[in-house]
């Protein structure tokens, strides 16, 4: 009625929408509820933190980081402003694999067979590769994730996909943590079963592990991965270049996922903040015993949580 009071009488408008005009005109003098208010303020302070992560973060992130903040609302009210003010999160769609199995290869045992946890750093190690468009055609993303902490510990980028490029991100990973005895999982591409990536893992002591072919599901950790930097990057940006696409990569990795991106499975915390939070666990306790970095409240997980419900009995996981 307020909108259209010019083009229609008031008295014309109550009357086709079976309202009373005394109504009407109490309500425009009426001030906003005390409840109307706070939705203002706290809607303000969502927008700023949906902008901050680049449009990235849905209710449930947004939420966690206002409890980190000390706002105590609910994770409903919350989704309820962000459905009115037109404000949502990535989402994913189905992420092609790039994975080329060679003939006669001998693969690696499956030593994680869809088990993806950990208890410590350094312990479960995951790597696949994948390609990001350019304007100057494909270029090739390969990753060291450590499933500890979600940590992205290596990682390489080329205009091609050759062993060269898995061996850069893996020198990476081991250049920068202690590895004795990690366990390094990939899928059975032709890059990780060649003579060249097998005889690094040697010489690092590296003990490789290798899922079945053309099963996303026996690497679904890493592919969850690239199905985050897709939905968080890939769709919202276009790169011009390949200078360009190596730019925005540096930064989603090292600027953004790996120290300020709030992962829901390790409580809403970055990777850099949860593996700080393990190194102060890991003081002596007043008994005088390790603590190990155990997890409490909701933080726990299961020891050996499977990500599917198969058979752990079958061949290849």
């Amino acid at each position: 009625m307020r909108a259209n009071r010019a083009r229609w009488p008031i008295a014309t408008m109550a009357r086709l929408l079976r309202v009373s005009t005394s109504g009407y005109y109490a309500w425009l003098a009426r001030e906003p509820s005390k409840r109307s208010c706070s939705d203002a303020q706290l809607l303000e302070r969502i927008c700023t933190l949906h902008a901050s992560s680049r449009g990235t973060y849905g209710a449930p992130r947004i939420h966690a980081q206002l409890a980190r903040e000390g706002v105590h609302v609910g994770r409903k009210r919350v989704a309820r402003l962000m459905r009115l003010a037109g404000l949502h999160g990535a989402s994913r769609r189905r992420w092609p694999h790039t994975t080329r199995q060679r003939a006669g290869i001998r693969r690696a045992p499956d030593l994680v067979r869809r088990r993806f946890c950990a208890e410590a750093t350094n312990v479960l190690w995951v790597a696949d590769a994948t390609y990001i468009p350019t304007g100057e055609g494909f270029m090739y993303l390969a990753v060291v994730l450590d499933v500890f902490s979600r940590r992205i510990v290596g990682w390489a980028m080329s205009s091609h996909l050759y062993t060269e490029l898995m061996l850069r991100a893996l020198d990476m990973a081991l250049l920068q943590r202690r590895h004795e005895g990690v366990i390094l999982h990939s899928d059975q591409g032709c890059q990780y079963t060649s003579i060249a990536f097998g005889r690094r893992c040697r010489e690092a002591g590296v003990q490789p592990s290798m899922g079945t072919a053309g099963d996303a599901y026996d690497n679904a950790m890493c592919e969850s991965f690239f199905g985050t930097l897709e939905a968080e990057l890939l769709l919202r940006e276009h790169f011009a270049t390949h200078e360009q696409a190596r730019q925005r990569i540096f930064w989603f990795l090292e600027g953004w996922y790996n120290v300020r991106r709030l992962h829901s499975s390790i409580g809403y915390r970055s990777p850099l903040e949860f593996e700080n939070l393990n190194v102060k666990r890991q003081t002596v306790s007043p008994c005088g015993l390790p603590t190990g970095g155990q997890r409490h409240g909701r933080e726990r997980r299961p020891a050996a949580r499977p990500w599917t419900t198969r058979d752990s009995t079958l061949n290849g996981g």
